[in-house]
């Protein structure tokens, strides 16, 4: 699962034996562990998908009901 860190640790902190990532890093991690970091808060899932563009409703002309 791709998460991208949120919030920035303390100097020194480590994740899997390395160096924490920094804030707005995006890191691959099982989905174990990243759901836990998502639900800490300290972390966002990344999702490839482009987020749809918001539908306008149609514009009325003036005089129209």
């Amino acid at each position: 699962m791709k998460i991208r860190i949120t919030q920035q640790q303390p100097a020194g902190a480590m994740l899997n034996g390395v160096p924490w990532p920094a804030k707005g890093e995006e890191i691959e991690l099982p989905t174990t562990q990243a759901a836990h970091l998502v639900a800490s808060g300290v972390a966002e899932e990344v999702t490839e998908l482009e987020p749809k563009p918001k539908r306008r409703g149609r514009q009325r002309d003036e005089g129209e009901g």
